[in-house]
């Protein structure tokens, strides 16, 4: 009996210990790291990859040498170029066995020989004057589409003038200007078709006031003043042939737009845009042939929007200019026909 009795006690023990023993915990299952993706591999240049030069005069505008900087910079690591900046050239910076592209902005340093003594380099002239194109020496110029530029500002001078009051001012007996006349008209009716208006006037916009080639440049104002006092013009457009800097910081104080190729300093009242070359773009679009060993070429620059007066040229007056250069610009729009 005593027996059993113990062998029921150890049953019940070991039930016992079975149900309240202690747990033993089980670790979940161990984290796998995440593969991160791997950077892209750097060039890490050597003293046989190609080098591009930039020539930029040490005092030029910072803003403006360092987005020259920058777009060189990056068109050569896109290439597997090295880059480097000099504020002069020299024919010891020529030596450079690996060097291939030069691209060198105003003063002239002597380009044409410098070029000249470097038939393995392709040279880039930006913006020099007396320059001709022709074996290793490409020449980026200004943009000579007047007929365009007066057409886009026709354009914005209606998108921003009440009542379509617009006028130009042009140099007498040229040709060219009066080209510029009409694309200008025609940029006007291309934005608004017949442009009428609430009221009758005496006048019939775009007014344009033309300035005899012999006349005295301080004298200019009075032309402006006939067109904004007499004609009541509320934006212009000067010729650039006409638009210097004293000229159109006078018409500035006189109350009325602007819209002019090149804006003048200290900003002058009024100014609605500047219509000018775009020379980073024609850089940018030269690189390929430069990189190339194809030299010898005329870089035309195409026509940008700088200087905007978003209070003036809000920002969706803005875009549909910018639609109307790029139509300009790929030949969907004719200057010669409103």
């Amino acid at each position: 009996m005593r027996v059993k009795h113990f062998f029921f006690a150890i049953l019940i023990i070991a039930i016992l210990s079975a149900c309240g023993g202690k747990t033993t915990e089980v670790a979940g299952p161990t984290a796998v790291p995440t593969p991160t993706q791997s950077p892209p591999p750097t060039m890490i240049p050597t003293l046989s990859t190609p080098l591009a030069l930039l020539v930029v005069p040490a005092d030029m505008d910072k803003a403006v040498s360092d987005l020259y900087q920058k777009t060189v910079y990056d068109l050569a690591q896109q290439s597997g170029f090295r880059f480097q900046v000099r504020n002069t050239l020299t024919p010891v910076d020529l030596a450079d066995p690996t060097l291939k592209v030069v691209i060198v902005l105003p003063p002239d340093p002597g380009i044409a020989t410098l070029a000249s003594t470097a038939p393995g380099v392709q040279f880039l002239a930006v913006d020099i004057p007396n320059l001709t194109a022709g074996g290793n020496l490409s020449v980026l110029a200004g943009n000579s589409q007047v007929d365009v530029t007066a057409f886009l500002a026709g354009y914005i001078a209606a998108m921003v003038s009440d009542e379509y009051h617009i006028g130009i001012i042009i140099p007498k007996d040229n040709a060219d200007a009066q080209r510029a006349y009409y694309a200008f008209k025609n940029g006007k009716s291309y934005y608004c078709g017949l442009c009428r208006t609430f009221y009758i006037s005496q006048v019939e916009y775009p007014a344009f006031i033309e300035i005899p080639a012999d006349e005295d440049p301080a004298r200019y104002g009075g032309y402006a003043n006939l067109l904004i006092n007499e004609q009541k013009v509320y934006t212009l457009f000067v010729h650039p042939s006409l638009a210097s800097a004293d000229f159109l910081s006078y018409i500035g104080t006189q109350g009325v737009m602007l819209i002019g190729t090149s804006m003048p300093e200290p900003r002058p009242g009024g100014w609605v845009a500047t219509i000018r070359p775009d020379t980073i773009k024609a850089i940018q679009s030269a690189w390929p042939n430069l990189i190339a060993g194809q030299g010898g070429i005329d870089v035309q620059s195409p026509l940008g929007l700088a200087d905007v007066d978003p209070t003036l040229l809000t920002p969706g007056k803005l875009r549909l200019a910018q639609e109307t250069l790029d139509a300009l610009l790929a030949g969907r729009i004719s200057t010669a026909n409103p």
